[in-house]
């Protein structure tokens, strides 16, 4: 009877571990539920008990997010990763949170961020959140102009073309605009492939009433990744802001809805809200 027991283990957890992957599969094509369905939650496995955790994340269900994030931590404290996603959790529970508690989350996102960046100093995502929450977080939290320009620096010696786009980031905060327009344009020039950077770009010069430069600019993006749903989201949603080219935003926005996006791109709600949005218009 053990060895039935011990037989019958094995291939339970061989089992969960062969789902493993495919939950991972699910996460990425955004089914976060479907992916919650192939995971056992009383797992001892850190890499479970973290896509759990981003997989309730991506649910807004940030309570969840981070006490399964915390277990993933718990059980591997130098998974810089795993410490970079535990500070943006926090850092949602601290944006949603009553007045009462969200103080006590306050800072739990920049110690994060610090000590992921401290147990892998070239992770970018980990960097790339330590700038952002130096940049906009006041002083008594901990964050700062210059402590922000001093991440940008490592950032730049990791991820070129993703330190000129923090360089931007810094000209705007200070009103730089023409630093920052360069900054943007050197993204692009950096890596011409990424239309991340185009998009951004795009509604930089459309936020200074430059129209004709922002379209030809996401024109390009087009021509560059015709497949790409963020390109089509990013343009209705501009268009839709600006009560302009609102049939042709309608249809991009659909087109999106029946695309199959991936865990990188704007959540499907977020294009059902600016759709009724532009019927509405």
């Amino acid at each position: 009877m053990a060895v039935a027991l011990g037989s019958s283990f094995i291939f339970c957890s061989t089992l969960m571990a062969n789902d493993l992957p495919k939950a991972e599969d699910l996460y990425k094509r955004t089914d976060y539920e479907g992916s919650l369905a192939l995971l056992d939650s009383r797992s001892g496995n850190p890499s479970t008990q973290f896509l759990i955790g981003r997989d309730y994340f991506m649910l807004a269900d940030f309570k969840k997010a981070t006490e399964y994030i915390q277990k993933a931590v718990d059980g591997a404290p130098k998974n810089s990763e795993y410490v970079d996603w535990l500070g943006r959790a926090y850092g949602k529970r601290a944006e949603t949170s009553n007045p009462i508690l969200a103080p006590s989350y306050a800072s739990k996102p920049r110690q994060a961020f610090e000590r992921s960046v401290e147990l892998d100093p070239k992770n970018s995502e980990a960097l790339s959140d330590l700038f952002d929450f130096y940049l906009e977080a006041p002083g008594f939290l901990g964050g700062g102009y210059e402590k922000a320009a001093a991440v940008a620096d490592k950032i730049a010696a990791v991820d070129p073309p993703e330190g000129y786009f923090t360089k931007a980031q810094l000209a705007r905060k200070s009103k730089e605009l023409s630093a920052a327009e360069h900054h943007l344009r050197s993204a692009v020039a950096a890596a011409p492939h990424e239309v991340g950077h185009m998009i951004t770009l795009a509604k930089f010069l459309a936020s200074q009433g430059r129209i004709g430069e922002s379209d030809s600019v996401f024109q390009e993006a087009a021509k560059i990744a015709p497949d790409a749903p963020r390109v089509w989201f990013e343009r209705a949603d501009l268009w839709i802001k600006q009560k302009r080219n609102l049939n042709e935003a309608k249809s991009l926005l659909e087109k999106y809805l029946d695309a199959q996006v991936t865990v990188d791109d704007p959540p499907k709600q977020a294009a059902t809200k600016l759709l009724k949005e532009a019927k509405g218009a």
